[in-house]
C-alpha cells in the first residue's frame, strides 16, 4: 500500500500513511475542509426568525 500523500510504501505504524509528517498534512487538510463533499448549501435560518 502506498502513502495517500507522498506515494511512498506505508508504515504500520502510520497505516495507511508512511510517516507522521504525512499523517499531520492528512489532518491539516481536513481541519482546513479540503476535503469536501458537494452538496446544497444549508439553509439560512436566521431569515425565518
Amino acid at each position: 500500500m502506498k502513502c495517500p500523500i507522498c506515494g511512498k510504501p506505508a508504515s504500520e505504524r502510520y497505516r495507511p500513511f508512511c510517516s507522521r509528517r504525512c499523517a499531520d498534512v492528512d489532518l491539516a487538510r481536513w481541519l482546513r475542509g479540503d476535503y469536501r463533499i458537494p452538496g446544497e448549501p444549508a439553509p439560512d435560518n436566521d431569515r425565518d426568525a
